[in-house]
């Protein structure tokens, strides 16, 4: 084989393995610098945790990913969909990103006048094209799944904190994307509740769902977690193997962090 082939066939692998490629991310409101040069690398069948202090810019990383908030400056590529900052993204190459990354809100984000079973099909019709009875069809499967068959002809209003969030997921994961982004999806639940959204979580992640994750969930970012990402002050300060960090951290800003954490 040329050297010229081996390097493409190099490269496509590389493309491959990594769903998410974030490079030189920078992002400000005003005079306020949110992120600072921030790069990371999400491989497929992975999960990347990002900690931190309320602040340091891990949900606006998140949010900048599928353009929720436009970076200043940098690169995003998820799943081969190309993003400069620079450049304008028509809204066909926008809808693309945003099916290929799932996003998952703290407050859940669902349509209040729509049933469950509504909220997650009509995603399914408008951006995939499929018939009311197959995303209905795709929509139960899913809630069968979330343990929330019973719910698909209830409102929000009527499902519980936790139940609604599990809905969310499942809308998310109707549309089949590559990599599901979750921005503290427990942090407005009780303990006792947010434990069930986490058990889905770790679901998803034994089946190989490549994820990224805004978490205050120290467990979960220890034990379930491929890679942990720490940030402060809008830049990414360690990354590594999550135990690794957490039993011997190398920073300073990591160090004060965690103790304040695990010291609640």
């Amino acid at each position: 084989m040329k050297v010229e082939e081996t390097t493409m066939t190099q490269n496509a692998q590389t493309a491959v393995k990594n769903v998410v490629q974030v490079r030189n991310l920078a992002k400000s409101y005003g005079p306020l610098t949110v992120l600072k040069d921030v790069s990371l690398t999400v491989a497929e069948g992975t999960v990347t945790a990002m900690i931190g202090p309320s602040g340091a810019g891990k949900s606006t990383a998140l949010r900048c990913m599928n353009l929720l908030e436009k970076p200043d400056s940098g690169e995003i590529i998820i799943d081969g969909h190309v993003i400069n900052a620079g450049k304008k993204i028509s809204p066909k190459n926008l809808a693309e990103l945003r099916r290929s990354a799932g996003m998952v809100f703290q407050h859940f984000n669902l349509f209040p006048h729509m049933t469950v079973l509504k909220n997650i099909s009509l995603p399914q019709e408008r951006v995939l094209g499929r018939s009311r009875e197959e995303a209905n069809t795709k929509s139960m499967e899913l809630l069968r799944r979330m343990g929330l068959a019973e719910k698909a002809d209830h409102y929000p209003s009527r499902c519980s904190g936790g139940q609604q969030q599990r809905i969310a997921i499942a809308r998310a994961l109707a549309l089949e994307p590559r990599v599901m982004l979750f921005d503290e999806p427990t942090s407005a639940l009780d303990p006792e509740v947010g434990v069930e959204v986490l058990e889905v979580m770790k679901e998803l992640a034994a089946e190989g769902m490549t994820m990224v994750v805004v978490t205050h969930e120290m467990s979960f970012a220890a034990n379930v977690s491929n890679e942990l990402v720490v940030m402060a002050d809008g830049s990414i300060i360690e990354k590594g193997d999550p135990r690794e960090i957490m039993s011997d951290p190398q920073h300073e800003r990591t160090r004060r962090f965690l103790r304040a954490v695990l010291e609640r």
